[in-house]
């Protein structure tokens, strides 16, 4: 059950849609930080921006400071850009939310991108539960045979203990529905054919300009020498897709789950945003 990343051409479409989706609901609307910095690339920015400097108090999905989620689009209090963007540049004093050497330009991105959290909307409706969707992936999953959590399960794909530290849960939700979709650069599949006709497929774990080294599907570290091998090249991911396999309440159950792993420590939740 592979969970990986967002394929830059599928993100700009999606952000895309999300930008022009909000742009449609509020037409007339004054000119705003979203406004300024709705093309897809700017959301890319502001999203990389996020995960660079606001993930470790607020999370990935925005909900980790009491009070507050991005992802449902909630503050303490009714925040237009322009508050949103003072305070993604000044902070808040006395306060753990510190100030920042952004620019304005840069704050209106990470802006942009907190309101596209909220307006991405998520395709299954009901609200997950973590020990039901725990009880999904030891079991009707299968998940274990493929991953790790804690130390406990297999290594022949990425270990998911800081998993709801580090993807959102709408991402996790597509890797379970649409996985080819999903992978990240160091969660990648390979296969090698060597010269006597052999073929191994695994984990790709690195690869330079003499050698290729995968994790198989036995668990065994594999090295290859580029020379030794007649061809080469990235293969599907072997994650399979959910899609028809779990309930919309399993599924939204073991998306609750997977985004209660993290093995991050937070700072302290205080006031902020």
């Amino acid at each position: 059950m592979g969970v990986g990343g967002l394929v830059l051409r599928d993100m700009r479409h999606v952000l895309t849609g999300v930008a022009l989706s909000v742009a449609l609901l509020a037409p007339g609307a004054a000119p705003s930080a979203w406004a300024q910095h709705e093309t897809a690339q700017d959301l890319l920015d502001g999203e990389r921006a996020y995960g660079a400097r606001c993930t470790t108090c607020h999370g990935p999905n925005g909900d980790l400071v009491p009070g507050i989620n991005f992802s449902a689009g909630q503050f303490r209090r009714p925040m237009t850009d322009a508050d949103l963007s003072r305070i993604v540049r000044q902070g808040i004093p006395n306060t753990p939310m510190p100030a920042s050497n952004v620019t304005e330009a840069q704050a209106g991105q990470i802006v942009a991108y907190l309101r596209s959290m909220a307006a991405g909307k998520s395709a299954v409706a009901v609200k997950g539960d973590s020990a039901r969707g725990k009880m999904v992936f030891d079991t009707k999953g299968n998940c274990a045979s493929c991953h790790s959590i804690g130390g406990l399960g297999s290594r022949r794909a990425p270990d998911l203990s800081n998993v709801g530290a580090a993807r959102r849960a709408p991402e996790l939700e597509r890797a379970l529905l649409d996985p080819q979709a999903d992978v990240q650069p160091n969660h990648r599949y390979y296969r090698v054919v060597t010269n006597d006709g052999a073929t191994v497929t695994g984990w790709l774990l690195g690869y330079d300009t003499f050698n290729v080294r995968l994790l198989d599907g036995k668990e065994q570290l594999r090295s290859f020498a580029k020379s030794d091998l007649k061809s080469h090249g990235f293969i599907d991911s072997p994650m399979p897709s959910y899609k028809n396999t779990l309930s919309s309440q399993e599924l939204a159950d073991i998306v609750s789950y997977l985004s209660s792993l993290r093995t991050t420590t937070t700072a302290p939740a205080g006031p902020a945003r």
